[in-house]
């Protein structure tokens, strides 16, 4: 088993919902959920959009490969009503899942990197994350997640507003 960090947003409908129902599939399909963070309101990272995001990291626990599991969680993200087909650049979108890290493991495929390329560079999965584990140590920068919050750049808001435990 093999343990992988999930981001998840969405600002497209009803958010709470969209995330609740992503996490069921996840823990049917993905891996077995062990943490999550809270839910955190954010602004939309590298576009304009007219409703904020709804963002989550969980850790699970897989027997999957990481393209296994990537694969899964586009089946997921269809099932939710996200078509990938029409999206150009950035775009507001019912359900996002974003594998972050997968186990230490280092992944560049064409389809695939891990850990997420601009994780770093956003508070809004950087925030979550260090909710679950601070002490993370990013395989590729060899700094932790709250090291690398310290570090962070971006300004955009990013809010607790508390659990998601009540709707899944």
């Amino acid at each position: 088993m093999k343990k992988a960090f999930l981001s998840l947003g969405s600002n497209s409908g009803d958010r709470k919902t969209n995330l609740a129902r992503a996490i069921r599939y996840i823990n049917i399909g993905v891996g077995h959920i062990i943490d999550l963070s809270g839910i955190y309101e954010t602004e939309p990272w590298g576009f304009e959009a007219d409703s904020n995001f709804l963002n989550i990291v969980i850790e699970i626990i897989t027997d999957l490969t990481p393209q296994e599991a990537l694969r899964k969680c586009l089946e997921i993200e269809s099932k939710l009503g996200r078509n990938r087909a029409n999206e150009h650049g950035y775009a507001s979108r019912t359900i996002d899942i974003d594998i972050l890290f997968y186990q230490g493991i280092i992944v560049n495929d064409s389809d695939l990197t891990i850990p997420h390329p601009l994780l770093h560079e956003r508070r809004f999965v950087l925030e979550p994350l260090k909710q679950i584990d601070p002490d993370y140590i990013h395989p590729v920068l060899g700094l932790t997640v709250a090291e690398l919050l310290d570090k962070c750049t971006d300004t955009s808001s990013v809010v607790q507003l508390g659990s998601i435990m009540n709707e899944i």
